[in-house]
């Protein structure tokens, strides 16, 4: 019998990824909430700091799983919680914020540059300074979110040792950028392959005409907390894609996860099939119950115009990242920078261009 531990709260047991074998040379970390480990780790610095004093006021802007991460911890520390977003909030997600005691702003304007995410952040700003002492987490540009994923890095370097290939989804560049940083200081050769989506200005996309209907990863505007260099290879992979291969990962493997791990899925499983003799890692950030009526939902599929019989075998190369419109593609980064890629600077967000 493996010996039982009981964990001080639910944040402390449920925040490392369960680890499954997905093919002979490809391992799952499976998540119930990945961002939990970010919140988490924010929170404590930022109480070990001083920068947050015992019940005070925590604010940040989010239309997702680092907002009910955010919550979970600040419920369970005693922290207010103001949180800000736009429509694009899933109304089950709202209301289970909402019980947990976080106020939700929702953003009903899209910014002239940088959309919803841009508006978002004006608002927070106005939030924090008519709060003094308040403290915000800044997932975006705060070190301490790639820094939370090193017990991931270990749990995953004593479970398997080292392995060859790291691939997952960009958003806030926290995960994959942080648990490569320390599988690389094990094995620098490491490859890193990063899956972005259409519209997403992450890596060399514009995001005109924006409204992603694959939400959870890329970004309108650029993170600094996203390393490029870290970077072997990226993949653009379109929502029909993303959603179909969330279902065919919940039927072939009954990991009922949402449409960032059916990304990050796709790419990986090619990855494996192409290199049958080397051991990959893919990243499966949340579970599947916020998108029972989306994803999940084949009416819904259907009315998107988002449903796929059939996954691609293969993506598209490009010999440059561009505005281009294959289903999934993807670009030789060669571990360089953004300016080095695309030969100009990239605009950080909350950091002015």
């Amino acid at each position: 019998m493996s010996t039982a531990v009981i964990h001080a709260n639910i944040v402390d047991a449920i925040a490392l990824p369960r680890i499954v074998w997905l093919r002979p040379n490809l391992i799952g970390l499976a998540f119930t909430l990945m961002k939990l480990l970010p919140a988490r780790h924010i929170v404590r610095k930022a109480g070990e700091s001083g920068e947050l004093r015992p019940g005070g006021l925590i604010a940040e802007t989010t239309s997702g799983t680092f907002g009910l991460a955010l919550a979970m911890v600040a419920r369970l520390q005693g922290h207010p919680l103001f949180l800000v977003s736009d429509p694009a909030i899933d109304a089950p997600l709202k209301r289970r914020l909402e019980d947990l005691g976080a106020t939700v702003h929702i953003v009903d304007k899209a910014g002239a540059s940088g959309g919803y995410q841009q508006a978002r952040l004006e608002v927070l700003e106005r939030v924090l300074r008519e709060n003094p002492g308040s403290f915000c987490p800044r997932q975006y540009t705060n070190p301490h979110n790639p820094e939370s994923y090193a017990p991931c890095a270990e749990q995953l370097s004593h479970a398997a040792g080292a392995v060859d290939c790291l691939i997952g989804s960009v958003g806030s560049g926290g995960s994959v950028c942080g648990i490569s940083s320390y599988l690389r200081l094990l094995g620098p050769e490491l490859e890193v392959v990063g899956v972005d989506t259409h519209r997403s200005v992450l890596f060399g996309q514009s995001d005109a005409g924006s409204g992603r209907l694959l939400r959870g990863l890329g970004n309108s505007l650029m993170p600094a907390n996203v390393d490029h260099t870290a970077f072997d290879q990226v993949h653009w992979v379109g929502a029909a894609e993303a959603f179909r291969a969330t279902r065919e990962l919940h039927r072939g493997h009954s990991l009922f996860m949402g449409p960032t791990s059916g990304a990050a899925y796709l790419v990986a499983d090619w990855w494996a099939r192409r290199n049958p003799d080397r051991l990959g890692a893919v990243i499966l950030p949340d579970e599947g119950y916020r998108y029972l009526d989306t994803v999940y939902d084949d009416a819904w599929l259907e009315a998107q115009g988002a449903r796929l019989d059939v996954l691609p075998r293969e993506p598209v190369e490009w010999d440059h990242p561009h505005d281009g419109t294959d289903p999934w593609a993807f670009y030789q980064w060669g571990r360089r920078t953004h300016a080095g890629v695309m030969g100009g600077a990239a605009r950080l967000q909350g950091v002015p261009s």
